[in-house]
């Protein structure tokens, strides 16, 4: 800048610590249950529902494809990444851990690949028409043509993205009573702290019994309402 090659200093833009400028916004179980209804059936809406009771990255919910749900373990298993429509690794080696899937969960699924156009093993669950089940869905496109309108049309005014959901899972979680490690390998962290790590194993029932007091939250009449808007697509 004192030379005069640049017209302004990057380095301003660049954060001195790992500390939040802002704390991310965070949806209320009315204010998901308000976007579903507005969504009413389709796959923006599994897509919103899974996002919303499991904290799965963007990334990570694009690339599932329907071997990775495993409905006879009760498991959604997790391999790969999307980012621009390149599949790539997994974020890091603790985000491989499978995901635990209740009935309320699977009946979801089903229903939705009862109807899904592309719905073999090999096929993503969430498939993009126009690529022919080649790609899944956009993401820019998913969150602007269709989740974010739907929660301004719920008259919802806060700021709406994909990563919006993976912070209200976690907040949900730690609200309805789950334990640090229950927490942390639903999230899929890295680490909670360094003795949480080493010492302290998280059981699967508990992962199943927090996950489940999330989903009772968003769909309080169980797995019949919401199967059947999905299976009304």
């Amino acid at each position: 800048m004192r030379n005069e090659w640049l017209l302004r200093n990057p380095i301003r833009i660049v954060r001195q610590s790992a500390e939040r400028q802002s704390v991310p916004d965070v949806l209320t179980i009315e204010e998901i249950g308000a976007i579903l209804r507005e969504q009413g059936s389709g796959p923006y809406y599994v897509m919103t529902f899974l996002a919303a009771v499991t904290g799965l990255r963007v990334s990570e919910l694009l690339a599932l494809k329907w071997e990775d749900v495993r409905f006879a373990a009760g498991e959604i298993h997790l391999s790969r990444a999307i980012v621009c429509q390149h599949v790539g690794p997994l974020k890091t080696e603790a985000s491989q851990k499978p995901q635990p899937m209740n009935e309320e969960l699977a009946a979801v699924l089903l229903s939705w690949r009862s109807v899904a156009p592309y719905n073999q093993d090999t096929d993503y669950v969430f498939a993009s028409a126009d690529k022919h089940g080649d790609q899944p869905l956009w993401r820019s496109s998913a969150m602007s043509k269709h989740i974010r309108p739907a929660s301004q049309r719920a008259g919802i005014r806060k700021h709406v993205r994909s990563h919006v959901f993976r912070h209200t899972y976690g907040t949900m979680l730690n609200a309805n009573g789950a334990d640090v490690k229950t927490v942390q390998e639903l999230m899929r962290h890295a680490n909670a702290s360094t003795t949480m790590d080493v010492y302290v194993q998280g059981v699967t029932e508990q992962k199943r019994a927090a996950q489940r007091s999330v989903l009772q939250g968003v769909a309080p009449n169980g797995p019949t309402q919401v199967a059947t808007a999905v299976a009304n697509a």
